[in-house]
């Protein structure tokens, strides 16, 4: 795994995962409505570096609890709703936001399948995924990372899923530290 992140121009794309990431993970559930949704420290200052450099942010999140019926479409949408504004009144930005709510792996939206980053080709057609950086902190992100080939950045806030190392390309403890380190590059 290398150290050194890439260098970032006006090329480059974002993608986000969310739960893990953005927001404290439920390990044993579903982040299911808004009051259960907690932002990591920093992660609002992060967005408003990552702002600053990347013209194009994409939030691609699995949420498999809205397809099993354990969370309703609107407490989704009521959830990606606040975390944006709430990212706008700290300076940050989200682009556009791809979710998979397919309960079955082989769904071709569900990471680590291609399909969210398609969907985000589609509505944005000058992004190349050799210039982007894929930011998760699953086996299943950087698999996705991998499969469209991104950069990959592990955020290491799980013991339980930590993926293999050839599909890494970089670690950082929070994505705080990430912004931190690609806004001082």
């Amino acid at each position: 795994m290398s150290t050194s992140l890439p260098t970032i121009d006006k090329d480059w794309t974002l993608f986000l995962d969310r739960d893990g990431v953005i927001n404290v993970d439920n390990i044993h559930g579903y982040i299911n409505n808004w009051e259960e949704f907690k932002f990591y420290p920093g992660v609002l200052n992060a967005m408003k570096l990552f702002a600053d450099l990347f013209p194009r942010i994409i939030l691609v999140t699995n949420q498999r609890g809205v397809g099993k019926g354990v969370m309703s479409l609107e407490d989704l949408q009521t959830i990606h709703r606040n975390m944006v504004a709430e990212m706008e009144a700290a300076g940050g930005r989200m682009d556009a936001l791809y979710f998979c709510s397919g309960t079955e792996n082989s769904d071709p939206n569900r990471k680590p399948n291609p399909g969210m980053a398609y969907q985000a080709k589609d509505r944005f057609p000058e992004i190349d995924f050799s210039k982007s950086i894929m930011v998760g902190n699953t086996r299943g992100d950087m698999e996705f990372g991998r499969n469209i080939g991104a950069y990959t950045v592990y955020i290491h806030t799980r013991e339980d899923k930590i993926p293999s190392p050839e599909t890494i390309d970089a670690r950082f403890d929070s994505l705080y530290h990430l912004a931190k380190a690609l806004h001082s590059r």
